[in-house]
């Protein structure tokens, strides 16, 4: 599996990796929540594409994440396998997109992981780090999580703040953050065309 060729996986992880496609085909009929072009690569543009924030960052054991507009589970649910020790919340305001990240992380038997149906604006818990994958433009993004990143308990090789997968043009929207934002193409980690113009994104809070 492509996921193992990048990451040192325990039989356990594999197996739960393995699980995805069968689970999100199964789901996809019923909701759709991921593109017929999208489905047929679900590791590539899906699975991997999220992991490349483990790339950036190997969290470690204990940290908080929230996944906001999680959709159908990315980046929350691949990131929560890889990471079983540490803490996610998925959130996303539309409900049947929460439905089937639920669904799919009770299969696997995620027990790492939350997925609520509401507005990041109404969440007032704190998290260590905020994910998220072409949901806003980060001006947006920061104005609405930056209260529920915790400015204590620093304990990654990062300091606490947003891990965003964003694609396209950055420039404009990362003016107002050049001097602490940091840029890094996913085709640093990933080879391969689809990965070209796609960057993640890291701003410390």
């Amino acid at each position: 599996m492509i996921i193992s060729d990048y990451f040192s996986l325990t039989a356990h992880q594999a197996e739960q990796f393995a699980q995805l496609d069968a689970l999100y085909r199964e789901w996809n009929a019923k909701i759709n929540v991921i593109s017929r072009k999208d489905i047929d690569n679900l590791y590539e543009h899906h699975v991997l594409h999220s992991l490349a924030i483990a790339k950036l960052l190997k969290f470690s054991s204990g940290t908080t994440i929230m996944d906001i507009g999680t959709g159908g589970g990315f980046p929350g649910i691949p990131l929560a396998i890889l990471f079983p020790e540490c803490r996610f919340l998925l959130i996303d305001s539309i409900g049947k997109k929460i439905k089937v990240a639920t669904a799919v992380s009770e299969a696997i038997g995620l027990n790492n992981v939350e997925c609520i149906q509401e507005r990041a604006e109404d969440e007032k818990r704190q998290f260590d780090f905020v994910v998220s994958r072409a949901v806003m433009p980060m001006p947006d993004l920061v104005k609405l999580v930056r209260k529920n990143i915790r400015h204590d308990g620093q304990h990654n090789a990062l300091p606490n703040g947003i891990i965003a997968l964003k694609g396209g043009g950055l420039d404009s929207e990362l003016l107002p953050y050049k001097r602490v934002v940091e840029v890094t193409p996913v085709s640093t980690y990933f080879p391969g065309e689809w990965f070209k113009g796609k960057y993640i994104v890291y701003l410390p809070i």
